[in-house]
Order: C-alpha cells, then sequence, then structure tokens
C-alpha cells in the first residue's frame, strides 16, 4: 500500500508491504504417518507369510489358501487345461466349455471323455473313461456267464489279447464248436449266443471296432466261385450284422476286414480248427 505525500514535499513516498506466513503443512501433518504405517503393516505380513511358509506342510498351505482365496477351487472347477496356470487336473481332465476339444493321448484304449458321460444323437448320456483290458473284460464276462452253465463253457472260445490297436476279442473255433456252417457266412446258433454275450461287454463302452475274419489254409476245389478271402470278408460282415442286431451302433465300425490264412492263430499247424475265427479290436484312441 503506498500512502502519498504532500504536495510540495520532496520527500519520496511511503510503501508499506504486508505479507501473510502460511503454515508448514508438510512438515507438520499427518500423511507421511499413514504411509509408514502402509509400510509396517506389509512388512509384518510379508513376515508371517515367510513364517508360516516354513512352519506348515503343504497340505496345510493348500488349506490356507483355499480359505483365503475360496473363488479358486470355482475357478478350477470351470477351467481346463493341465497342471499349469488354468488349474485343470490333467489333459482329459472335464471342461466346462459349450464346445470341448477332442483330446488325444491318453493310453487307455476308450475314447477319452468326460467321467461323467456324454451326450449323444439321441440325447442319453454314455459312460465309457474307465479302462477296459484284458483282465477286466475276462472278468466281466465270467460274471455274466456264470449263471448259466452252457453259456459258461463257451469261454474256452474267447481269446482276449492286449495289442498296441486295442484289446483284441477272439472267437475261436475248436473241433467240436464252429462258429459257421461250413464253407459259408451262416452263423450257428451258440456262435449268435456267443457274440451276444460279447456284445454286451463291448456296448458298456463306445471304442470303434475293427472285425477281422480269419480261416484255415484249407484251399476250395478248383472251378469254385468261392475262396478263402471272399469267406473270410463274408464272416466278418456277418458278425457285423449279427453285433447291430444284438445293439451295437453301426457308426462304431470302424473295417470290416477278411484276412482269411494270412494270420493264423497257429502258424504251426495251418490247418488248425482254432485258425478258423472272428477277431473283435476294440481300438484305442
Amino acid at each position: 500500500m503506498a500512502k502519498k505525500a504532500d504536495a510540495g514535499s520532496n520527500q519520496p513516498p511511503i510503501i508499506v508491504k504486508k505479507i501473510i506466513m502460511e503454515q508448514h503443512a508438510g512438515h507438520h501433518g499427518g500423511a507421511w504417518k499413514v504411509a509408514y504405517a502402509d509400510f509396517v503393516t506389509a512388512m509384518m505380513a510379508f513376515f508371517l507369510l515367510m513364517w508360516l511358509l516354513g512352519a506348515t506342510d503343504e497340505k496345510q498351505r493348500k488349506g490356507l489358501a483355499d480359505y483365503f482365496a475360496p473363488t479358486l477351487v470355482e475357478f478350477r472347477q470351470k477351467s481346463a487345461g493341465s497342471d499349469g496356470m488354468f488349474g485343470g487336473d490333467s489333459l482329459t481332465a472335464k471342461d466346462n466349455y459349450p464346445h470341448g476339444a477332442k483330446q488325444t493321448g491318453t493310453q487307455s484304449i476308450t475314447i477319452p471323455r468326460d467321467a461323467t458321460g456324454t451326450q449323444d444323437d439321441q440325447g442319453k448320456s454314455s459312460s465309457s473313461a474307465r479302462k477296459m483290458d484284458a483282465k477286466e473284460f475276462e472278468k466281466q464276462l465270467r460274471e455274466q456267464l456264470k449263471k448259466d452253465p452252457e453259456k459258461l463253457a463257451l469261454l474256452k472260445n474267447i481269446r482276449l489279447t492286449d495289442t498296441v490297436e486295442g484289446l483284441r476279442i477272439d472267437l475261436i473255433d475248436e473241433a467240436n464248436f464252429s462258429m459257421f456252417a461250413l464253407a459259408t457266412d451262416s452263423l450257428n446258433p451258440k456262435a449268435k449266443i456267443l457274440i451276444g454275450e460279447v456284445t454286451k461287454i463291448i456296448d458298456t463302452v463306445d471304442n470303434l471296432l475293427v472285425i477281422r475274419g480269419h480261416t484255415d489254409s484249407l484251399p476250395y476245389a478248383s472251378g469254385k466261385n468261392m475262396n478263402n478271402w471272399l469267406l473270410s470278408s463274408a464272416r466278418a460282415e456277418a458278425t457285423r450284422k449279427e453285433m447291430v442286431l444284438q445293439g451295437i451302433m453301426n457308426t462304431r465300425m470302424a473295417r470290416i476286414e477278411g484276412v482269411a490264412d494270412t494270420e493264423p492263430y497257429n502258424p504251426k499247424d495251418r490247418m488248425d480248427d482254432r485258425n478258423r475265427r472272428i477277431s473283435i479290436t476294440m481300438k484305442r484312441n
């Protein structure tokens, strides 16, 4: 504020400057205390975590993690993947996506689907996640046939073999048992019973099937229109038809083959009755 001097005076005007002092809030305030308290709290939590990691085992740590993050369990149940960031149990674990991708890599002979079953075209649930090896198949078949002694006797005409391609079920001829009428593709009554009992177990899983017909090396007389190649193929086809009649879906048939006498059961005796057989292979995926 300037004050004017009297008229005619030679003295300069007097200037008064008013200064308002502000408080030193930055030094005397409490903001730094809040930041320091947060830092101390974080350090305490860190050292508490380190102590817990050293004082607990894996199972206890998992329980603590699930307690403080209960959504983790729900996340795992709605995810897919392997033992990694997605939290799935395995490469073939169940996923809840609308259109699950087909997965490969399993060594079981069942098509890897969810253990709870999937919906087929008719809306029916099919369970096929369990493994089916030779031992399991024989156990089920024996349990199925034991109530009927006549059917139980048919077990001697069945051979089960775990192969690279899958579980092979051989239905074998013997001296007193023949699957087909001589030199024809007409199934005998006991052969239909045998195929029916085997089909009941095959129908509990949904592996693709390969049916092969085999013959012995007995040649046909010259001038015949039939030969062992045609006969083995016709017998494989007759078996397929019977299995479909017994309830197997036709879409499960991967291949129908006739191999004549090229894959004998007993290579040392090409005329052995056991070389005449039908092989049903439940393919691995």
